[in-house]
């Protein structure tokens, strides 16, 4: 190898990330292999392995140092970002060696509500160990999760969970237990957690370390008994760690109840969804539920947590119970209607159930989805059309994709409307002297595809506003049972990349055209890895703005590919 290459490889735009991701995926399918066949001994031997792989280093201070949306976030130590040089160098230094620093207290309002939540920031050292240690972890624990938990785990998500509720009551009406875990992160017992955890010593004193070390709150240091902080790269997976066996514990004790049908079918018979600390539970019977919330209360004290009474009720799918029907989980609501407004359902057999299940956003998400696009109006005031456009075009695109899954049309349609309202009241703040048929024909125009659209100008290549409307709904396809992205079937994972509803159609058409790869690197895209649209060829070299010279990359292949291109250098004209 001559002195240029070596050179091109001990910096960090040399690294060649398509090697890296596939040598460490290849040991975490091992892991996960093992994980299932139930040799521990080679989980362990795995895990010391991958922890002091050089290339699980580099991706995992890749995550948290480029990838990661919070990594100019600095911990108690200041440092919120680092260099390509640093980057290598804090590769060298990673070593699972039982040491950490204290995490950086802050505190972030709760969505819709005025309360705070706490975040532990730790610093970037611990927190590219963090995220090495998960490399390990996570294989282990994805061959031992239950089906019905989708929260914080890979190509798993909110509507695989809604999709589960769905096909949970399509055929029956049944009563809900629907709960919250009171400071599930705060809470958790430390003591129990670690002896869930089943992995080495050194790996089990490491993660003690990062459990323990106490949070610094303005200037102050105070101990952690229990607990694992938000904001931690770990975090999540220790938390459904520790939630991990619920749902066994609930269909254990179905099939021990009194009445017809086999174990198999008692077992069956009753729902737990989980995503993170919000669950679900539904059963046909009322006692049975009642029984079930006593049992997970008693689980629960087993790890020092409890529910949260103001967020646990039992409604029912169906009828009215305690002033309830139906359930908001997730943002959605999901109910059944008797027949009358809706078309009956029917089973799978075409006979009709005499009810229709129905999911929809949920109010409260309406309401606040609706202030939020007030919001952004009213602070426009005064700003240029194409500016405000700018900025409500993600929002409502991002908005309309989430609930893009369900029955959504109608609530399409309610807030195109306020949109329209909103609008119109911002254009006759702006001209108060003139008439509404002057604003009117300001800013709204017609185009090829329909009349009243607030854009810029005439034509086709106007800049203008996104109706949630235009979002086409289309149905989402549940994870299959207990499968897992490390179980090495590419041709299922790859399809399921290509229609992510969370994704934004453009990105969706590029994934779908490039068959779930990245053009850079040629591997597949994972679930939680950072996508971003690239110019095949640059705007600044000649390129056009069209869906034809558009393709996605990696984040980091994107950073590669736009330092290669030369099109971060000044054309002659800008110079």
């Amino acid at each position: 190898m001559n002195t240029e290459k070596m050179d091109k490889c001990n910096t960090w735009q040399g690294v060649n990330w398509k090697a890296v991701e596939r040598q460490v995926f290849k040991l975490q399918k091992r892991i996960y292999r093992a994980s299932q066949n139930g040799d521990v001994k080679l989980v362990h031997k795995l895990q010391r392995l991958l922890t002091k792989s050089r290339s699980a280093k580099l991706l995992a201070t890749r995550r948290v140092t480029q990838d990661n949306q919070g990594k100019n976030t600095p911990g108690v130590d200041g440092v919120k970002s680092l260099k390509q040089k640093e980057r290598l160098e804090l590769v060298k230094k990673l070593k699972v060696n039982g040491k950490g620093k204290p995490t950086r207290r802050v505190w972030i309002p709760k969505p819709g509500t005025k309360e705070k939540r706490p975040l532990g920031i730790p610093v970037i050292y611990d927190r590219a160990l963090q995220a090495l240690v998960k490399l390990a972890l996570e294989p282990q624990w994805e061959a031992k999760f239950e089906p019905n938990s989708y929260g914080f785990r890979p190509a798993r998500g909110c509507h695989d969970a809604i999709d589960a509720i769905f096909k949970a009551i399509r055929y029956k009406q049944k009563f809900v237990l629907d709960a919250d875990i009171a400071k599930c992160f705060d809470k958790i017992n430390h003591e129990k957690l670690l002896t869930k955890l089943e992995t080495y010593p050194k790996l089990r004193k490491q993660i003690k370390v990062w459990l323990k070390t106490g949070v610094i709150d303005k200037f102050q240091w105070f101990p952690t008994e229990e607990g694992t902080p938000q904001g931690g790269v770990i975090s999540p997976l220790l938390a459904n760690i520790a939630l991990h066996g619920m749902e066994n514990m609930v269909k254990t004790f179905a099939e021990t109840l009194k009445g017809k049908g086999s174990r198999t079918n008692k077992r069956d018979a009753i729902s737990l969804i989980r995503y993170a600390d919000d669950f679900v539970v539904l059963h046909e019977n009322l006692e049975v539920i009642k029984q079930c919330q006593e049992k997970i209360n008693s689980w629960l004290a087993e790890m020092g947590l409890e529910l949260k009474p103001s967020k646990t009720k039992i409604s029912h799918t169906l009828n009215e119970h305690e002033g309830q029907v139906g359930l908001d989980f997730l943002g959605f609501t999901i109910r059944q209607f008797p027949v009358g407004k809706h078309q009956s359902g029917e089973n799978t057999k075409g006979q009709k159930l005499g009810f229709k299940t129905i999911i929809k956003p949920s109010k409260a998400k309406i309401k606040l989805h609706n202030d939020k696009l007030g919001k952004v109006i009213r602070k426009h005031k005064s700003s240029p059309q194409i500016a405000l456009i700018t900025e409500l075009n993600p929002i409502i695109r991002g908005w309309s994709n989430y609930y893009a899954t369900v029955c959504s049309k109608d609530t399409y349609s309610y807030c195109d409307t306020v949109v329209y309202q909103q609008l119109k009241r911002w254009s006759l703040r702006r001209h108060p002297k003139k008439s509404r048929t002057w604003t009117t024909n300001k800013y709204w125009h017609s185009n090829k595809d329909r009349n009243w659209v607030f854009s810029t100008r005439k034509g086709e290549d106007a800049f203008k506003l996104l109706n949630h409307s235009d979002t086409p709904i289309i149905r989402h396809v549940k994870v299959k049972g207990e499968r897992s992205i490390f179980d090495g079937d590419l041709v299922y994972w790859s399809s399921r990349l290509g229609k992510h509803p969370e994704m934004p159609i453009e990105k969706s058409s590029l994934l779908k055209r490039q068959k779930g790869k990245c053009n850079h690197c040629g591997l597949m895209f994972k679930d939680g890895d950072l996508l971003e649209v690239d110019h095949i060829i640059p705007i600044s070299k000649g390129g056009k703005n069209s869906y034809a010279n558009k393709q996605l990359l990696h984040r980091h292949c994107h950073d590669v590919k736009t330092a290669n291109d030369g099109s971060l250098q000044k054309t002659p004209k800008e110079a």
